[in-house]
């Protein structure tokens, strides 16, 4: 195995569990590495280029599987499995982002199963990520002009009314919107708007088009990795007027598929 080989990470304070499963883990051919606590894990991981994801004990003796999985917040696919279980656990586990919730004594094909999907799940999240960082690439190449014009563009305005509100000429307009679709490497405003939601611009955009936080990106946390579903709007260009979906409070792994995330962006 090499450093490129997926990583299972596997949290469980009870020693023989962690055993079984990092030999049966090893066997399928994947990196593992086991920990007794929450702390000791959190201590050690570091967010690699391999897939990786993990395996998680409902109960812990210093905080809770639901707890540790609140603090890593969908960066990393969790698979629960304990003996403690209930409905409410089980609910709680999956709407905040676990790709399966299993019981022990687990059969070895379901718990393999769970892996590979939970493994192709963080492939694909890594693949989002490395596209996301391209598009903030492109937006901070924008001026303040040109953060300004694409903040108006992208709620359906046309050219002559975003000239009215930024007190200039529509000649201006033009010319600093064909910039922005230039930086912004698109040939539509269909294009430009799904890049605005996917970064997370169109509801900052939204608040108060000519206010100064237009300027700048959501951060981290605020970018609705979640929000893999389209805008919807017009075909007509001049015309267009994004319609924004409901946000997902976290990213449901289960429904995200790279062939969607394909469709709706141009090739880079």
């Amino acid at each position: 195995m090499t450093g490129s080989d997926p990583q299972v990470f596997v949290v469980d304070d009870d020693d023989s569990v962690c055993r079984a499963l990092t030999r049966l883990i090893q066997s399928a051919g994947y990196r593992v590495k086991a920990f007794s606590s929450a702390r000791e894990f959190l201590d050690d991981l570091k967010f690699g280029t391999s897939p990786a994801c993990l395996i998680l004990d409902m109960q812990l003796p210093d905080r809770s599987g639901l707890d540790l999985q609140r603090e890593l917040d969908t960066r990393l696919p969790i698979i629960f499995l304990t003996g403690h279980g209930n409905i409410a656990m089980t609910v709680a586990a999956m709407k905040a982002g676990a790709t399966d919730f299993l019981s022990k004594p687990v059969r070895d094909t379901d718990l393999l199963g769970a892996i590979g999907h939970a493994l192709e799940c963080a492939r694909q999240l890594h693949a989002l990520h490395g596209r996301l960082a391209g598009m903030r690439q492109c937006f901070e190449r924008l001026t303040p002009r040109e953060r300004e014009v694409m903040a108006l563009i992208v709620t359906g305005l046309l050219n002559k009314q975003v000239a009215m509100m930024l007190g200039t000429g529509e000649k201006n307009i033009k010319a600093h919107r064909a910039r922005v679709m230039r930086k912004m490497e698109v040939t539509s405003l269909a294009q430009l708007v799904l890049i605005a939601d996917r970064l997370g611009l169109c509801r900052a955009f939204e608040m108060d088009a000519s206010d100064e936080r237009c300027g700048s990106l959501p951060t981290q946390d605020q970018s609705p990795l979640a929000a893999h579903l389209p805008c919807s709007y017009s075909t007509k260009e001049e015309s267009a007027s994004p319609v924004h979906p409901r946000t997902p409070d976290k990213l449901q792994w289960e429904n995200f598929s790279p062939s969607l995330w394909s469709s709706m962006t141009m090739n880079r």
